[in-house]
């Protein structure tokens, strides 16, 4: 999977959830972080599939889902299976959000 087919799934991911507020993306070494209400919820990584963090939201929403490791040294993570279902989509990212960890603050320089 290359840079382009990432680029148009990030696309197709920012599509499903366009009725949800607060949802932004941050291209990461070739592939993307999705976040909602600044808490990342998943992220398009080597494999070019969305991946979903592992919370119980989302293995209710998702229970055929097999948990994979986006890459080396990751925690991880469940393969989108609702991608096509928007509504179902939006409903799991806003239900997992009191589930996932809040984003640490940056470091200031000194």
């Amino acid at each position: 999977m290359g840079k382009e087919h990432n680029k148009r799934m990030m696309e197709y991911v920012m599509e499903q959830l366009s009725e949800l507020s607060g949802v932004r993306n941050i291209s990461m070494m070739g592939g993307y972080i999705f976040y909602c209400n600044e808490r990342i919820f998943g992220g398009i990584y080597g494999s070019g599939e969305l991946l979903i963090k592992i919370t119980e939201t989302s293995r209710l929403y998702m229970p055929d889902s097999e948990p994979e490791l986006p890459y080396d040294g990751a925690k991880e993570m469940l393969p989108c299976s609702i991608l096509e279902n928007s509504e179902k989509l939006q409903e799991m990212v806003t239900k997992m959000w009191d589930e996932l960890p809040k984003r640490k603050p940056k470091k200031k320089n000194r």
